[in-house]
This record gives structure tokens, sequence and C-alpha cells, in this order.
């Protein structure tokens, strides 16, 4: 494929995904949102994020699977633990990963 193409493609796709990001900010920078437009879109992240996630710790394999073998499930429940009692993030993934690490190492 000809580089000339391959830039222009990039080029395309650098503004396909920019113009849906920023339009709404354009939009809505100058106009106070109603509150409980505000607060609705407070859960967004979360229920991105769970929507992301929820299907990897339930079915990581395509099935539903509640076993003792599905190790991402039973070392997301102490990290969420973690999560909830810190709020902190950072904290939060140290302790997945080396839940993950270790449960793999021993295991």
């Amino acid at each position: 494929m000809d580089q000339e193409i391959v830039f222009y493609i990039i080029i395309g796709m650098m503004a396909v995904t920019y113009v849906p990001r920023v339009l709404p900010v354009l939009a809505l920078s100058s106009r106070e949102l109603p509150p409980i437009v505000v607060r609705w879109l407070g859960y967004v992240p979360t229920a991105v994020l769970s929507a992301m996630l929820v299907p990897s710790l339930l079915a990581p394999e395509g099935v539903i699977n509640f076993g003792f073998d599905n190790t991402y499930l039973w070392v997301a429940i102490p990290t969420l633990a973690v999560a909830m009692f810190t709020r902190n993030f950072f904290g939060t993934v140290a302790v997945g990963m080396g839940l993950v690490a270790a449960v793999r190492y021993f295991f």
C-alpha cells in the first residue's frame, strides 16, 4: 500500500475519533447542566468499567464459570474490597496484580 494512502487513512481515523469527542465539549462548555444530568453523568464511568469487566470475570472463556479455576473472579473479590476501603486506584491495581501473580505462582 502506498505511504500516502496510509497517511490519509491515519488522518481520517484521527478525525473520526476526535470530532465526536470535541463536539459535546464545544456545545456544552458555555452551558450549565441541570444537577440531575450532572449526577447521572457521574455514574457513566462506573457503568462503562463494569460493562467491560464483568464479562471477563464471569465468563473468561465465553462460558460462565464460578469454579475455583476462574482465577480472575476469585482475585477480584479481595481486590474489590481493597478498592472500596482505600479508594486508591494505584493501590487497588497493585493488589490485584499482586494477587494474580501470587495465585499463578502458588497454584
